[in-house]
């Protein structure tokens, strides 16, 4: 498919930010604050791993193409209105999981350029492909946030930014985006200040709404089929069948072939008596403000498979617990959008933030250094909760997936982004569905921003 230069961003990341931002101390043109509409986190204070309460609630929706306004208005995008030059003001991330690279990503590219736009900027990233996705959450967080840096740096007309993510691409966006974050309006003359403090982990705790990532306002927060708790638990890794024997052996196996990242998944990362990286990116804590960052984005939406997903189960794509999946998800696809068979909005539930207690410390310890199937069960169960609650403190839209009547059901894992347009092709609804809803909250956004 041919595209202009300006707006074929699928290129290769070479050299880290700091080889070309230059730190300058120039003052910034102070703006109020990014507004977070209902979905955002709450006020509350948070001072790192805390124990929260409340019950997760939705409000069921049946459809999005209705709600989504027109993308023309008198035959003018709706997206360039206010952009008299036609240049790319919104910035769309795109992000691959384990072993993949930008080839992922070759029909969903080239679909959302089409339903999005030239307001768009389509970004595919690459600077974690194939065997660097072994290296560690945080490590290809890290490498993500430059590349990020890197693309805002050398497009002047940037001023909002969103993400996409499959799989474990999902995880190194929410790492990234925590790298990126500040809860201060930036602009593009202080990037190298914030590429200078990314060295730096940072030391305040409060969480707070509002706030920037890489200096442009956050719309969207998207993952497709994205492991958030982690593949430790019954069924999180389906193609191990649920057999306890395996589920037992593969938490201490998995970095021998995936390296440091398999021991995060498995939460068995670190000393005993510190957190996970996963219960830590559930929180604001030492390390960075990982929930005020996800907090900051306008809109968070996680796409889930409710069957024949191989690599994610069900419960840690849609962030919940096991008594709150359906035992007879739905089936009948939504108007318009083939195989997206359900849409739930579950509102913030106030609380104080995660904690690790005692007994999961205990748990962990047994779990690291003498794994039974009791111990791994009990260690898992804490942490999972703990991490869901520490979640449920901002609103997400959750969207449930079902290839159930496609021709190759167990292929749901890699339909469900379309990885190869003649295999995976049952995910096309899927993708068109993403694409409304980037569409919807970018008009919503413009409106708000034109009053």
């Amino acid at each position: 498919m041919a595209t202009s230069p300006f707006f074929h961003a699928r290129c290769s990341y070479s050299s880290p930010i700091s080889n070309f931002i230059n730190n300058n101390n120039k003052t910034a043109s102070q703006q109020n604050p990014i507004l977070p509409s209902s979905s955002s986190p709450s006020s509350s204070s948070n001072s790192g791993l805390t124990f929260p309460s409340g019950t997760n609630s939705g409000q069921r929706h049946q459809g999005l193409r209705a709600q989504a306004m027109s993308s023309t208005t008198n035959g003018n995008s709706i997206s360039s209105m206010g952009n008299s030059r036609n240049d790319p003001d919104h910035l769309l991330v795109l992000v691959h999981g384990i072993l993949a690279s930008t080839a992922d990503w070759t029909y969903a590219e080239a679909e959302l350029k089409k339903r999005l736009g030239k307001n768009f900027l389509i970004y595919v990233s690459s600077s974690n492909a194939y065997t660097k996705t072994f290296t560690g959450i945080d490590g290809a967080g890290k490498r993500l946030a430059d590349e990020v840096l890197q693309v805002v740096k050398k497009t002047e007309s940037l001023k909002r930014i969103s993400f996409l993510a499959h799989s474990l691409g999902g995880l190194f966006a929410r790492y990234a985006i925590a790298v990126l974050y500040s809860h201060d309006t930036y602009n593009k003359d202080q990037l190298g200040d914030l590429a200078h403090s990314m060295a730096g982990n940072s030391q305040s705790t409060s969480f707070t709404k509002g706030g920037m990532i890489a200096g442009l306002e956050p719309i969207n927060f998207i993952t497709l089929a994205s492991p958030h708790l982690g593949v430790r638990g019954k069924r999180q890794l389906p193609f191990l069948l649920g057999v306890p024997i395996l589920e037992k052996l593969a938490a201490p196996m998995a970095p021998l072939f995936v390296g440091r990242t398999g021991s995060q998944l498995f939460l068995t990362d670190g000393k005993p008596n510190r957190p996970p990286l996963l219960l830590r990116m559930a929180s604001d804590c030492e390390d960075r403000k990982f929930l005020s960052a996800l907090g900051a984005f306008k809109c968070r939406i996680v796409y889930a498979n409710v069957s024949y997903d191989h690599m994610v189960g069900w419960r840690t794509s849609s962030i919940r617990r096991e008594m709150e999946l359906s035992k007879q998800p739905p089936r009948q696809s939504l108007d318009g959008y083939q195989h997206v068979v359900d849409v739930e909005y579950c509102p913030a539930v106030p609380s104080d933030g995660p904690q690790f207690p005692p007994e999961a410390v205990k748990a962990k310890e047994a779990a690291q250094n003498a794994p039974d199937t009791q111990k791994t069960v009990e260690y898992h169960e804490i942490v999972e909760e703990e991490m869901i609650q520490g979640l449920q403190q901002l609103g997400w839209r959750k969207v449930d997936v079902s290839f159930h009547s496609s021709f190759w059901p167990f292929f749901a894992h890699n339909n469900i982004h379309v990885k190869n347009e003649w295999f995976h092709n049952a995910g096309v609804g899927v993708i068109a569905h993403v694409a409304d809803s980037l569409r919807q909250q970018e008009t919503s956004s413009i409106l708000v921003a034109s009053l």
